[in-house]
C-alpha cells in the first residue's frame, strides 16, 4: 500500500484521490512543532481566565454559559458524546477514510489548538487502517459536520465501533488490537474535532473522483455510438471549437478525434453520404461534455481549495495567543461545488441515453431496430433504452441543487446552513446511475460496429470493442439481458474502458 507524505495546507488533489482509492498517509515532520506551538497558545489562553467560546464556554446557543476549569475535560467529552447524533447506514469505509486524512491535515496547520498525541492518534488510526463508523445522515453543512464528526472523534475516546478490515470492533477493542490507547481530551479538542467541513468535503471529493471516471468513459462511448450511427467527426474539427474559445470543448473535440481517428468505418461514408447533418447527441458532444468537463474542473478547485484549509472555530492563533470565532465551518463552497457536480454527472448520463435512443431506432440510426437482426421475435435493446431513461430521470430529480436549501438549528443560533453533506452524499448514487447508463451505451454501440463488419474502427475503439466483446458476446437473439449489463457496468466502474481507449483529459 502507498504511504504519502502529507504537507498540510498543500496537498495537491492528486493525493487525496490516492489516499481515497487506497493509498495511506503521514505527517510531514515539519508540522510537528506548529501542532505543539498551538495547543501551548491554548495553555496561555486559560491561564488568562477569560471566557473564550469552546474553550471554557458552551457550545452553540449556551455560548454564554461560562465553565469552571475543573469541568473543561468532561466538556470536551460530552460534546463529542452529545453530538454523535448521527443515523441511517455507515458510510462508506474509502469516504471516511479521506475525511481522517483532511481532518488530519487541518489540524496540522496549527490553528486548532490541539495536543500532539491527539493528532498522533488520528494519524495512527489513518495508517493502521482504523476507519471509524460513521452514519451517513446527520450534518447540514454548517458550524462544521458535527454529527459524522462526533462519531470520528467517538473512537478516539474509545466510544462507538471501528472497521477493521472487514470486521465491525467496539472502537476500545479495536484500538487495543492495534496497540492504541483511547484519549482524554484536552480544553478545546472535543470542539476541534468536531468543528469542519471534512465529511462534506471527502463525499464530495469522492463523487469528483469518480465522476471524472464516468467523464472519461463517457467519451469513449459517445464516440463508438457515433461510429455505429456512421456518424461525421466534422462537428469535432477544431477550427469550429477555436472560435468559441473554451478549453473543455476544444479538449473534448480533440479528444474525439484521437478516438476516431483512421476508422475505416469513418472512411466508408466520408463521399455521397445523404445526411446533412447528425441529431444533436452525436454533433454536440464537444458542446456538452466539455461543459460538463469545465464544470466539474471548477468544482476541483474548489475542492482542492477546501481540502487544504481550515474549517475550525474558534481558529488558535499562537503569535498572538488569540482564539477568534468565526464562521469557516459554514460549508457553503462545498455545496456550490456538490451541486456543480451533480449538474455535470447528470448531463453526461442524459446525452449518453440520447445515443442510445437513436441507436436503437432504425429511422435515426439507418440500423436494425432496436439492434437485433430479427426485430420483431427479438426486443434486443428495447428495454435497456428505456432502463437508461429512468436512471436518467431519477439523476434529474436528484440534481436539484442542494445549496438553495437551509434550516435554522441549534434555537436558531445557527440560522443558515448550506446542506452541503446532502449535496455531496448524492453525487455516488447519481455516478451509479449514470455508469450504467454509460455501460448501456458501450453494449448498444458495439452492436451498432458489429452491424458494419468488416469494417473497423479505429485502433482505440477496435480495442474497446474487443474489450466489450471479451465479457458480452454479440447479441443475435434475446437472452437473459442482466448479466451482459453487470457485466458492462463493471467495465465502466473499473476503469478498463478507459484503459483500452488511452489517454483521455481529465479534471486535474
Amino acid at each position: 500500500m502507498t504511504e504519502l507524505v502529507l504537507n498540510p495546507g498543500a496537498v495537491p488533489l492528486a493525493e487525496w484521490k490516492a489516499i481515497y482509492r487506497g493509498a495511506t498517509a503521514r505527517l510531514a515532520e515539519t508540522a510537528w512543532p506548529v501542532i505543539a506551538e498551538s495547543a501551548k497558545a491554548v495553555e496561555r489562553i486559560l491561564a488568562r481566565h477569560e471566557p473564550v467560546y469552546g474553550i471554557n464556554t458552551g457550545f452553540g446557543k449556551l455560548a454564554s454559559v461560562r465553565i469552571g476549569d475543573a469541568d473543561l475535560e468532561t466538556l470536551q467529552r460530552n460534546i463529542v458524546l452529545s453530538h454523535a447524533a448521527g443515523v441511517g447506514e455507515p458510510s462508506p469505509v474509502p469516504v471516511i477514510r479521506l475525511m481522517l486524512a483532511l481532518k488530519l491535515a487541518s489540524l496540522a496547520q496549527g490553528a486548532s489548538g490541539v495536543r500532539v498525541e491527539t493528532v498522533r492518534l488520528l494519524e495512527a488510526m489513518l495508517v493502521r487502517g482504523l476507519t471509524p463508523v460513521v452514519p451517513c445522515q446527520g450534518s447540514v453543512g454548517a458550524s462544521g459536520d458535527l454529527a459524522p464528526l462526533a462519531h470520528m472523534a467517538a473512537t478516539m475516546i474509545g466510544v462507538g465501533e471501528i472497521f477493521v478490515g472487514v470486521a465491525r470492533l467496539p472502537a476500545a477493542e479495536a484500538l487495543k488490537q492495534a496497540g492504541l490507547s483511547p484519549l482524554t481530551l484536552g480544553p478545546k479538542e472535543g470542539l476541534a474535532l468536531l468543528n469542519g467541513t471534512q465529511f462534506s468535503t471527502a463525499n464530495a471529493l469522492a463523487g469528483l473522483f469518480e465522476a471524472e471516471l464516468l467523464f472519461q468513459s463517457a467519451l469513449v462511448t459517445g464516440a463508438l455510438s457515433t461510429e455505429a450511427a456512421k456518424g461525421s467527426d466534422t462537428p469535432f474539427d477544431p477550427r469550429i471549437h477555436a472560435l468559441r474559445r473554451h478549453a473543455g470543448q476544444i479538449e473534448t473535440a480533440a479528444a474525439l478525434r484521437e478516438l476516431m481517428a483512421a476508422s475505416e468505418i469513418r472512411a466508408s461514408h466520408l463521399k455521397e453520404d445523404e445526411r446533412v447533418q447528425d441529431p444533436y447527441c452525436l454533433r454536440c458532444q464537444p458542446q456538452v461534455m466539455g461543459a460538463a468537463l469545465d464544470v466539474l474542473r471548477q468544482a476541483a478547485t474548489t475542492l482542492e481549495t477546501e481540502a487544504n484549509g481550515v474549517s475550525d472555530n474558534p481558529l488558535i492563533f499562537p503569535e498572538t495567543d488569540e482564539a477568534l470565532s468565526g464562521g469557516n465551518f459554514h460549508a457553503e463552497p462545498v455545496a456550490f461545488a456538490a451541486d456543480m457536480i451533480a449538474l455535470a454527472v447528470c448531463e453526461i448520463g442524459s446525452i449518453a441515453e440520447r445515443r442510445i435512443a437513436m441507436l436503437v431506432d432504425p429511422a435515426l440510426s439507418g440500423l436494425p431496430a432496436f439492434l437485433t437482426p430479427k426485430p420483431g421475435l427479438n426486443s434486443g435493446f428495447m428495454i435497456p433504452q428505456v432502463t437508461a431513461a429512468a436512471l436518467v430521470s431519477e439523476n434529474k430529480q436528484k440534481a436539484y441543487p442542494a445549496s438553495v436549501d437551509s434550516i435554522p438549528t441549534s434555537a436558531n443560533q445557527e440560522d443558515h446552513v448550506s446542506m452541503a453533506a446532502h449535496g455531496a452524499r448524492r453525487l455516488m448514487g447519481m455516478v451509479e446511475s449514470a455508469t450504467a447508463v454509460v455501460g448501456i451505451e458501450l453494449l448498444a454501440a458495439a452492436q451498432g460496429c458489429d452491424f458494419h463488419a468488416p469494417l473497423r474502427s479505429s485502433a482505440a475503439l477496435e480495442a474497446v470493442r474487443k474489450l466489450t466483446r471479451s465479457k458480452v458476446p454479440h447479441l443475435t437473439d434475446d437472452r437473459h439481458f442482466h448479466p451482459d449489463l453487470e457485466a458492462a457496468n463493471a467495465l465502466v466502474r473499473s476503469g478498463a474502458v478507459i484503459a483500452a481507449a488511452g489517454d483521455l483529459p481529465g479534471v486535474a
